[in-house]
């Protein structure tokens, strides 16, 4: 494992090289409470608690327009919350800029990845934080040393790549999101928010971007995991939040919780129940073949369909 390097832009936290147990949480290391935000007389999000721990999957759900941007958005330092508190390591903050967040080690990966498809991989890895060798003013790039760095990052989380000189833009949607947060973690990211990694994934290639999650929980990072599939959230969350617009339907632990419940209150169980009952008055419709809301005495926390 490489150690810190005085080139990189952001403090690199320590790593286990043997990519062992997550370290004992001694507290979350990044926790809203009672977070909002209100864009003039439109609030977005109000009164949301969320705790991330080291070693952790906090998964956060929600339909489209539930929040959960703007939830990014406070967190990463690209807005600022308006109510509420946001605390990194105990200690209230307002971040001014996401280059703020990323000096406290919280790293964002959008679904653009701010990559450039025509670059080779190891360009990618290193993009903006291009390492340098020889005097001023006449510094050059050191490829040579760039190219191993990435190489060994990339096979610490599992990822082997043939050839580091191939277009970014020729790996697959899963080993572009890979790159990404192989990316994140090797820059100091202790906080690593996703957003959306398996949208625009078949089955396959978001199996192997959940492989990655698991592999960075398992370094001891506590990650957040934003998506509309609950299916997937279930497989490697440890702690599951629905957003509905704006405010914080549901927040439980894996144990709290079955996956036809996440699917339940994701979908808007309420809302589904009263619309069947509205069909039944109406006629013309089997009510009792639609699915209705799961009954309150079921248990929780059934068996997962999968282990990360």
């Amino acid at each position: 494992m490489t150690t810190a390097d005085p080139q990189k832009t952001t403090a690199v936290a320590e790593k286990d090289p043997a990519g062992g147990p997550a370290p004992e949480d001694t507290g979350p290391l990044v926790e809203l409470r009672g977070a909002g935000k209100s864009y003039g007389n439109i609030r977005a999000l109000h009164g949301v608690d969320l705790a991330v721990h080291p070693g952790r999957v906090t998964c956060v759900l929600g339909d489209n327009g539930a929040g959960k941007s703007t939830l990014i958005k406070i967190i990463s330092g690209l807005h600022q919350h308006t109510e509420g508190e946001v605390l990194v390591d105990g200690t209230p903050v307002r971040f001014n800029t996401p280059r703020e967040a990323l000096a406290k080690g919280i790293a964002t990966v959008y679904q653009d990845l701010a990559t450039v498809p025509l670059m080779p991989v190891w360009r990618n890895f290193f993009l903006g934080s291009e390492m340098t060798k020889g005097p001023w003013p006449v510094r050059r790039l050191d490829i040579a040393r760039m190219k191993r760095t990435a190489d060994e990052e990339l096979r610490n989380m599992g990822i082997v790549l043939d050839d580091l000189e191939q277009p970014l833009g020729t790996l697959s949607g899963g080993q572009r999101q890979s790159v990404a947060i192989a990316r994140a973690v090797y820059f100091g990211a202790r906080v690593l928010i996703l957003d959306e990694p398996t949208a625009a994934l078949g089955v396959k290639q978001s199996g192997v971007v959940l492989k990655y999650i698991a592999a960075a929980r398992e370094r001891g990072l506590g990650v957040i995991f934003i998506t509309h599939n609950p299916h997937h959230a279930y497989l490697v969350g440890d702690h599951f939040s629905v957003l509905r617009l704006g405010t914080l339907e549901l927040s439980a632990a894996r144990s709290e919780v079955s996956l036809e419940q996440l699917t339940n209150h994701m979908a808007g169980g309420a809302e589904l129940d009263a619309l069947k009952h509205e069909l039944e008055r109406a006629g013309g419709v089997d009510v009792e073949a639609l699915p209705g809301a799961p009954d309150a005495g079921e248990p929780a926390g059934t068996p997962s369909e999968g282990t990360a």
